[in-house]
């Protein structure tokens, strides 16, 4: 039986492919019947990503704007401690409706929100305190509505399929990155800053039309194939949706040296991408200030100023961040595998920063950190993910979702602390060689991270039922 359904999938995969399938086939391996579920997932995170970036700009936009840098920070310190009770009602709730029903209801709740922070802009309302809210609305948003979408497409897809289609998903997440900047940038003097979320307000309202779409078609789907594989199938596939054993993230995370390793290292890594935007912040408020007072400024303020730095500097990051993504992830894991893409962000940030504490300028400053991030957000984002493909299920789930959530914010408090007792007394050079020392300590955790991923790889081969 298992014979026949192997020449059956081999069979379909031989009918001649359409445009379509032979455009996405450069990428990626796609079988007939995948592309278009593909495609809308990959257009549902791309107007996500677009109307976040429109929203991430206007949040750092009016932070630096009415607060500074320095009050960013202290923020993100605020967000990690509120996330841990939102993520909490979050599960709560996902666990008493649909999946369908849950993406409606909880992005309808950001869209009205958006729409609330627009008009209290236009009503006199203080922008200082607007500022602040948004700046934590935002953070949270960033976290929830990504992790729902990404929730519903790990929902749709079993382990092989993902692996062979995220990238065209993932590509669409970079793409809105870039696009959502880019209208931003397009709509400099034609739409005042608070009123550019309305803008992210209706593309949200696309992406509820979307999720339903999809989730029918899958629906769908899952019924037809319900009606054709035997029921010594069924019972194979059912054992996927077996409930989990047992046992915290927490505790999962401390048992496992491997795990543990991992935790640590996406707190670093957060510790030194949060410490280097606030390096940005203070290069980007600096030389605004500078604008101003030396009547280069042409007409604009501080804020207008800062926006155009942020703009230029965000599409130069995704820009990086989608080549990156297309044409060299795949391309360094196939070739050098994850043990050697677990080290290349970690030696940008090293020499990034070691050029940023020799005094380096504005435009040095932004390429560095656009490298960064753009690495950071493509293949380091990928590499994570693969770390995670040698562990068991309960592993996966709930290590996976603490690592990612708490260990992940972890580097904000962090981060939020160092500004705090340290900002005021010294120079963005000083900051640029603590993250040298971080970067070093980055290095040596992925040393011990790829020595657990070989030993626990090898008992994989030698034990196969380890899943």
């Amino acid at each position: 039986m298992k014979d026949r359904g192997n020449k059956e999938i081999k069979m379909s995969a031989e009918k001649s492919p359409g445009i379509l399938y032979k455009i996405l086939r450069l990428f990626t391996v796609v079988y007939p019947g995948e592309a278009l579920t593909a495609l809308l997932l990959a257009l549902n995170i791309y107007l996500i990503l677009a109307a976040y970036y429109i929203i991430k700009i206007v949040r750092d936009v009016s932070i630096l704007t009415e607060w500074g840098p320095e009050t960013k920070s202290y923020l993100y310190g605020a967000v990690s401690v509120l996330l841990i009770f939102v993520i909490k009602i979050f599960s709560s709730l996902s666990s008493k409706v649909p999946r369908q029903v849950l993406i409606t209801w909880v992005t309808l709740f950001f869209i009205s929100n958006l729409i609330l922070f627009s008009f209290l802009s236009l009503f006199g309302i203080s922008l200082s305190t607007i500022s602040i809210i948004l700046f934590i609305w935002a953070s949270i948003f960033s976290v929830m509505i990504v992790a729902q979408f990404w929730s519903f497409a790990n929902d749709i897809y079993k382990h092989e399929a993902g692996k062979r289609l995220f990238p065209i998903i993932a590509f669409g997440a970079t793409f809105g990155g870039f696009s959502g900047t880019y209208i931003l940038k397009s709509l400099e003097g034609i739409m005042a800053l608070y009123q550019l979320l309305l803008i992210s307000a209706g593309i949200l309202g696309i992406c509820i039309l979307l999720t339903h779409i999809i989730h029918k078609r899958e629906i769908k789907r899952i019924k037809d194939k319900q009606d054709k594989v035997s029921s010594e199938q069924e019972s194979i596939e059912s054992e996927e949706e077996k409930p989990l054993k047992k046992g915290g993230g927490f505790q999962l995370v401390f048992k496992k040296q491997y795990l543990l390793y991992i935790a640590l290292f996406v707190l670093l890594l957060n510790l030194i991408n949060t410490n280097g935007g606030y390096i940005l912040d203070r290069v980007f408020e600096t030389r605004a200030l500078e604008a101003i007072e030396n009547g280069t400024a042409g007409g604009l303020d501080k804020g207008e100023i800062i926006r155009s730095f942020y703009t230029i500097f965000q599409l130069r990051m995704n820009l990086l961040a989608m080549f990156i993504q297309l044409f060299l992830v795949s391309r360094i894991f196939k070739w050098f595998g994850v043990r050697t893409a677990v080290f290349i962000l970690p030696f940008i940030s090293l020499g990034g920063y070691f050029l940023i504490s020799l005094g380096a300028s504005i435009a040095i400053v932004g390429w560095i950190k656009a490298l960064e991030n753009s690495t950071d957000y493509s293949l380091m984002n990928t590499t994570r993910h693969a770390l995670f493909l040698i562990t068991s299920r309960e592993e996966k789930y709930k290590a996976k979702a603490t690592i990612d959530t708490f260990f992940h914010r972890a580097g904000d408090v962090m981060h939020s602390l160092l500004v705090l007792f340290w900002a005021k007394l010294v120079l963005v050079e000083s900051f640029a060689k603590f993250n040298i020392v971080m970067a070093m300590i980055f290095i040596i955790l992925g040393i011990f991270i790829i020595h657990q991923y070989k030993k626990l790889s090898t008992e994989r081969i030698v034990s196969p039922s380890v899943r």
